[in-house]
């Protein structure tokens, strides 16, 4: 049996500064004790865990119950974990799922990894009260091991020593860090938290604030021995040589991903499953190349296309490309930021910005968000990617609003929500030929439908071509 050394560190309310705790463990356990991370993420998230994925220096993974399957999970983290020690961040409070037995939580997924907690507490005008929301969250469910606590927002020395000093005699577990309330905000939140690193303007200065707080504020050997005395896991059932099988008998293919400052949400275990099928992976820029490659396959991602709205409309001929290869048959996949590229256009504001057109759709963007959680879809028409009766476990958290969508013979929408809003009317999932376009995220893991649907139209779409050549 292998211990791999693990802690997940937990909060009791989402904003509560488990991220800032989260990557200030990161940056001391890298740079003070030349550990390599494996870091994880659990929940539907990609902007915490690109933070994640710097500061380590590696990818970070995303461990959600919801999305994928108790087996997937652990077979999951035996197989990325490569490193010395992993650091896993969950998300909202401990205990918060989708129903009242706390389904799919961070207590959840630490209980199934047998990992060590590390709760992190928001101080903020609160003193003595500190304690019994950590023995609350320790006697809520005694198999959820809190090992530890660190201290958030703390106003002063006199502050600091009542809450540790009430926490230490009631709990009966040491405070591990104290965070002083932060003049700067070096990692400002916008739509999901933070800001993506893509589009911060100084990600070298908000990761050393974030040094500087592992070095002042954080016991981090006493953090590092809870992360080894863990629970061994059972890798017998996961071995690597299954997990990472090579799918040898496929066609290699091409599929383009474009990933610039507009498109960047991409899990990388989606990223993954496509080479384990034999697919080339080739990066374009939405922003600066003026036409797609020659590929098989096109996949969009999601991201922010309404902040980098002007660049998009001003790159005329990209867009034309795109559509182009579109109406001639190539397929494309593309989730939420990449759905509303397609569209027509996108309003902003006063301003409204002209996008590929494929779809005859018109998005506008809120103030609030328009859709926010899991999704459960049933495809339920044929598509380019999907068997009829998939069951696609996701999630969707946008903005943005449909205000106009025109009808047309040829486009239709091949999923019922079951769960969350979708496009239009509870449906999801519209196409034209062999583009889908949904405002659902998927996880390739917890849906391998999904990296089929891909390799095989991408197949079928180099086969046409190598015909008509041929010809």
């Amino acid at each position: 049996m292998d211990t791999f050394p693990r802690l997940v560190v937990a909060g009791v309310r989402g904003g509560g500064g488990k991220t800032t705790a989260t990557l200030s463990i990161i940056a001391a356990l890298k740079s003070k004790k030349n550990l390599k991370i494996t870091p994880f993420k659990k929940g539907p998230d990609y902007i915490d865990a690109g933070w994640m994925s710097l500061a380590s220096e590696n990818p970070c993974y995303n461990l959600d119950p919801f999305l994928l399957s108790k087996e997937k999970v652990i077979e999951s983290f035996i197989s990325h974990f490569t490193g010395d020690i992993a650091v896993i961040e969950g998300n909202r409070g401990l205990y918060d799922g989708m129903d009242i037995e706390g389904s799919f939580s961070t207590a959840e997924l630490a209980k199934l990894l047998k990992s060590p907690v590390i709760l992190v507490i928001d101080c903020t005008k609160i003193t003595r009260t500190a304690a019994a929301i950590v023995k609350g969250c320790m006697d809520f469910d005694t198999d959820v091991k809190i090992k530890g606590v660190i201290l958030n927002q703390i106003s002063g020395k006199r502050h600091e020593s009542v809450i540790t000093a009430s926490i230490e005699k009631y709990c009966s577990v040491p405070v591990l860090g104290v965070i002083p309330r932060l003049k700067e905000r070096d990692l400002p939140e916008r739509h999901m938290g933070l800001t993506p690193h893509q589009e911060h303007p100084d990600t070298k200065k908000a990761l050393s604030i974030i040094w500087e707080i592992a070095d002042k504020y954080l016991e981090i050997e006493r953090i590092l021995d809870i992360a080894n005395d863990t629970e061994p896991l059972e890798p017998e059932v996961y071995r690597r040589e299954q997990i990472d099988r090579i799918w040898q008998q496929e066609i290699p293919v091409r599929i383009g991903i474009i990933r610039d400052s507009a498109f960047q949400f991409y899990y990388p275990e989606n990223l993954e499953e496509l080479i384990k099928r034999n697919a080339e992976i080739v990066d374009i820029s939405a922003l600066t190349e003026r036409e797609l490659p020659e590929i098989d396959a096109l996949y969009i991602g999601g991201g922010f296309p309404e902040t980098n709205a002007i660049r998009l409309a001003e790159n005329k001929l990209f867009r034309e490309s795109l559509k182009n290869a579109a109406e001639r048959g190539l397929p494309i996949y593309a989730e939420c930021g990449g759905l509303m590229f397609l569209g027509e256009k996108i309003r902003v504001g006063d301003n409204e910005y002209p996008m590929v057109g494929l779809f005859p759709i018109v998005f506008e963007m809120r103030k609030k968000p328009q859709a926010h959680g899991y999704t459960i879809a049933r495809v339920d028409r044929q598509n380019p990617f999907y068997p009829p009766g998939t069951v696609l476990h996701g999630h969707e958290f946008h903005y943005s609003a449909v205000t106009e969508i025109q009808p047309a013979e040829d486009i239709y929408t091949a999923f019922g929500m079951l769960r969350g809003n979708g496009i239009n009317r509870k449906r999801d999932g519209i196409c034209y030929k062999n583009t889908l376009a949904a405002y659902t995220h998927i996880h390739a893991l917890g849906t391998p439908a999904w990296v089929d649907g891909i390799i095989k139209t991408a197949i079928e779409y180099k086969s046409l071509r190598g015909r008509v050549t041929n010809a």
